[in-house]
């Protein structure tokens, strides 16, 4: 059982920040072995989804309100922990930003940029593909929307 606290950027803590962007790096750009800037600038605008486990760092996504990333409200750097995958953490972290997006945003409309072989994780959760795949940072992605 995940706990998941949903927090702006100015309520992280510096323990929490370093956390999540370690997390980030050792799944995004070690084990995908891409190489790409992982600090956009944009973490300042989203919530932070954070999902621990025995107060470890396992899950995390970051969410944006329409406008600030897509037009649609979005949901991004979505990751959970190698070691932490076989227990459905993604549906839960998954689920409690479609939450967040719900309650903070009042919208159910979801863009996000999905890397293609997880379009059947993101279609159990009501994504369904939009337009061609392309090449993200050298790994193929496509859009996906929830309605």
């Amino acid at each position: 059982m995940l706990d998941i606290q949903t927090k702006t950027f100015n309520q992280l803590n510096t323990t929490e920040l370093y956390d999540l962007l370690q997390l980030r790096s050792e799944v995004f750009v070690v084990e995908q072995d891409c190489v790409y800037q992982d600090i956009d600038g944009k973490d300042q605008k989203a919530l932070h989804i954070l999902g621990y486990k025995d107060e470890k760092l396992v899950a995390y996504t970051r969410v944006f309100h329409p406008g600030d990333y897509f037009e649609e409200a979005s949901i991004g750097r979505v990751v959970v922990k190698e070691n932490q995958r076989q227990y459905g953490f993604g549906y839960d972290i998954m689920k409690t930003s479609i939450e967040a997006i719900n309650k903070h945003y009042k919208t159910s409309v979801i863009r996000i940029s999905a890397q293609t072989y997880l379009k059947t994780f993101y279609n159990n959760l009501g994504f369904k593909e939009v337009g061609e795949e392309y090449l993200e940072d050298g790994i193929p992605h496509i859009n996906m929307l929830k309605i």
